[in-house]
C-alpha cells in the first residue's frame, strides 16, 4: 500500500487545492492574521461554554476526546455519532469570523460546531460529515487555531488514497462537492502535542 500523500502548508502561503479525486478540498494557510488569530483563540477558549458529552462505542459508554460548543443563526440542533446538540445564539466574534470565512468559501453558513482538543490525547476519530442535516454535498468549512495538528482523510474505497495535512495556526480549510460522500477524515492523537488547538466547524443545517 502506498504511503499517504503529504501536503505541507510551509512550502507555500499561497491557497493549495487538494489533487484528490472524487473531493474538492482546499486550504488556505494565511486565512487569518496571526496575532488577530491569537486573539480570537484565547478569547474562544476562555469564554466559549465548553461541553463534553459521551459516545457509545461497541455498547461501551466513553467520554468524548474533546470539548465542544454549537453556535447557531437558528435554534436547529444538530446530531452525530449519537450526540444531539442544540446551538446558542452567535456571539459577535463567531459572528465576524463567519462574515469572513462566507467571503472565501461565497456561501453564507447558518451554524458553526467548536472543538476544543486541549492536547495531543484529545483526538477525532475517522467519520465524514454527512449528517442528514447537512443534505446532499454540504460545504464544511474548519477555522484552526492553536497548535498544528495532522489532519488525515482517506478514500472510502480506493484504500490507496490517503493523505496527511498540517493544520497551521490561522487557516482555514473548506471540504465542497462530493468530498464527504467519498472520504472520510481524522484528527488522530499525538504525544508529541502538548498545547490545545480549537477549530470552528462551520456548516449549514437545512
Amino acid at each position: 500500500m502506498s504511503s499517504p500523500t503529504l501536503f505541507s502548508s510551509e512550502e507555500s502561503n499561497q491557497p493549495l487545492l487538494l489533487p484528490l479525486p472524487d473531493a474538492e478540498v482546499s486550504y488556505h494557510p494565511n486565512f487569518l492574521e496571526a496575532s488577530y488569530a491569537s486573539e480570537v483563540f484565547q478569547t474562544l477558549l476562555h469564554e466559549t461554554d465548553w461541553q463534553q458529552d459521551n459516545i457509545k462505542v461497541f455498547g461501551k459508554v466513553y467520554q468524548q476526546p474533546r470539548l465542544t460548543a454549537l453556535y447557531g443563526e437558528e435554534n436547529k440542533s444538530y446530531s452525530y455519532s449519537n450526540i444531539t446538540m442544540f446551538p446558542k445564539q452567535l456571539t459577535p466574534l463567531l459572528k465576524e469570523i463567519k462574515t469572513k470565512v462566507e467571503t472565501i468559501a461565497n456561501i453564507n453558513f447558518t451554524t458553526v460546531l467548536l472543538n476544543l482538543y486541549r492536547d495531543g490525547a484529545d483526538s477525532n476519530g475517522w467519520h465524514s460529515d454527512n449528517e442528514k442535516e447537512l443534505g446532499k454535498n454540504p460545504i464544511i468549512a474548519s477555522v484552526s487555531l492553536g497548535a498544528k495538528r495532522n489532519f488525515k482523510l482517506k478514500h472510502r474505497t480506493q484504500k490507496e488514497l490517503k493523505c496527511n495535512l498540517f493544520l497551521e495556526h490561522g487557516s482555514l480549510l473548506l471540504m465542497r462537492g462530493e468530498t464527504q460522500h467519498h472520504w472520510l477524515h481524522a484528527l488522530p492523537k499525538s504525544k508529541k502535542i502538548t498545547e490545545p488547538r480549537i477549530n470552528l466547524t462551520f456548516r449549514i443545517i437545512k
